[in-house]
């Protein structure tokens, strides 16, 4: 394959050669929701099913929907390659409180909190009727906000309050407690860029 983009496909590549040793028995037992039946395993994220080939990678919607953009694909690969099921406690935690998230909060902040303000903040209408659209529980929190299940028993919440002539919009993601020790803080960043990329996608 010839690398054009090398920030997606480099990664996307690397995962993908990575996954084809893959035992399917030990990802099972890391992650007691995926299926597998024997040629495909099938993830569910943000609501869209995967079947997911192994051990020569090929994803599939089950929707019938376009295959998502190839970052969405190697968090995918990283979820069955290093993710595992924990409990989660009920608990909520923003990124900084997370491990590493003091060391990456300001790169996270640029590439998650200000874009969902900015994306959000501006278009709260539309905001809430993209995440209504997409199945998301409405929450009490911010001048809107959703919970989403994200993949497996790991949850997220965003929520956006309306800038205006005083105060520039603002946003905030939070995410269960079990994010914590299910993955690591650059999959915790990718996970609030593709929450937002979705949520994007569904407004008019």
């Amino acid at each position: 394959m010839d690398i054009e983009n090398h920030k997606e496909e480099v990664p996307f590549a690397h995962y993908a050669q990575k996954f084809a040793a893959l035992d399917p028995r030990e990802a099972l037992q890391r992650l007691g929701q995926v299926k597998w039946d024997g040629k495909e395993f099938y993830v569910t994220l943000l609501g869209r099913e995967y079947a997911i080939a192994h051990p020569e990678y090929a994803l599939r919607p089950l929707d019938g929907g376009s295959a998502p953009a190839l970052p969405v694909q190697t968090f995918l690969l990283r979820y069955l390659l290093e993710s595992r099921d924990v409990a989660w406690t009920g608990q909520w935690k923003t990124f900084r409180e997370m491990p590493w998230g003091e060391m990456y909060i300001k790169p996270y902040t640029g590439r998650v909190l200000t874009r969902a303000a900015f994306t959000f903040g501006t278009r709260v209408e539309a905001f809430r009727e993209a995440c209504r659209a997409m199945g998301a529980e409405a929450v009490s929190h911010g001048d809107a906000g959703f919970r989403f299940a994200l993949v497996g028993d790991y949850q997220m919440q965003i929520l956006v309050w309306e800038g205006d002539e005083e105060f520039p919009p603002n946003a905030q993601v939070l995410y269960s407690d079990n994010f914590a020790q299910g993955f690591a803080a650059e999959d915790r960043v990718v996970a609030g860029d593709i929450l937002i990329g979705a949520i994007k996608s569904h407004m008019r």
